[in-house]
């Protein structure tokens, strides 16, 4: 197995996985935020519920797809 052999989770590999979860956590706190603000309810209630959602239409907020 490469995990015992590496010793588990390096520095870049802890890195890589909060960086990762930044991104997203970021991303589902703009769409949040940008449909509380714009009172787009349906997507509000969608994107807190399933938190991919949340993330996908955040990108798309900050790349101006929304």
């Amino acid at each position: 197995m490469r995990w015992r052999e590496e010793g588990g989770l390096n520095f870049w590999g802890l890195l890589t996985f909060l960086l990762a979860g930044l991104f997203g956590y970021s991303a589902w706190l703009t769409s949040i935020v940008f449909c509380a603000t714009n009172g787009l309810w349906p997507l509000l209630v969608a994107g807190a519920a399933f938190f991919p959602v949340g993330v996908v239409h955040g990108v798309g907020v900050w790349f101006g797809g929304w």
